[in-house]
């Protein structure tokens, strides 16, 4: 079976606001870790224009039973009217680490 995990991006339009929504995932336990780097250009169509935009890029690590509260989380904390939310499922990794994710995001109660 393969691992629960899940690697999250998501784009954030500055440092301040990626922050914002790192701490709140890994306050809630929706994360176990957040990984910010930027900035990174993201050349885009939006409204049927090409627009391009300096953003921060959050790796979010989590897993599949936390994925719908956090997502619910990222929107509500989120700037964006359409915020780049995909999840994609880790295949394979240091099985300490994935369990140290499942660890962090199991949900109380």
């Amino acid at each position: 079976m393969p691992p629960d995990a899940l690697i999250v991006f998501c784009t954030c339009p500055d440092q301040s606001c990626a922050e914002a929504v790192a701490e709140r995932l890994v306050d809630d336990g929706l994360a176990a870790c957040v990984t910010i780097s930027g900035p990174v250009t993201s050349i885009y169509q939006w409204q049927g224009k090409r627009e391009t935009a300096e953003e921060v890029q959050l790796f979010i690590k989590s897993s599949r039973a936390r994925y719908p509260a956090l997502e619910q989380a990222i929107l509500s904390l989120h700037p964006y009217e359409l915020p780049e939310i995909i999840a994609v499922a880790v295949e394979q990794g240091l099985a300490g680490y994935l369990r140290w994710i499942g660890q962090c995001t199991r949900q109380n109660g």
